[in-house]
């Protein structure tokens, strides 16, 4: 079946794959994931996944510009990362959203949502 052209979730989802596409991005992303809704300073973030310094500020930034990872200060100096579990979530269900829907028969193997 022919696949229509680029639509704006389409893009958004690329974006957001792309931001991914890198093992320490995923390692931190996932690692956010662990930790809860209360995310992680960025000290303990470091220590957690071996990402540390500029490293780990560029990927934060990456996941962050995707709507994946939201960033905020706490007091002076402490930066806390949590993630944005909607943005996630959409991201997932982007992928399932038309589970089978062109299969020729009716597909039993697994929860459709």
């Amino acid at each position: 079946m022919k696949q229509e052209s680029a639509t704006p979730a389409l893009t958004l989802a690329a974006s957001s794959f792309a931001a991914l596409g890198s093992e320490q991005r995923l390692l931190v992303l996932r690692t956010l994931v662990r930790a809860g809704s209360a995310g992680l300073s960025i000290g303990t973030l470091g220590e957690r996944t071996g990402v540390t310094g500029s490293t780990l500020t560029h990927h934060l930034k990456l996941l962050a510009s995707a709507g994946l990872v939201k960033q905020e200060k706490q007091g002076r100096s402490t930066i806390c990362a949590a993630v944005a579990y909607e943005e996630v979530q959409a991201l997932a269900n982007f992928l399932l959203t038309e589970c089978c829907a062109d299969a020729i028969n009716e597909c039993t193997e697994h929860d459709h949502g």
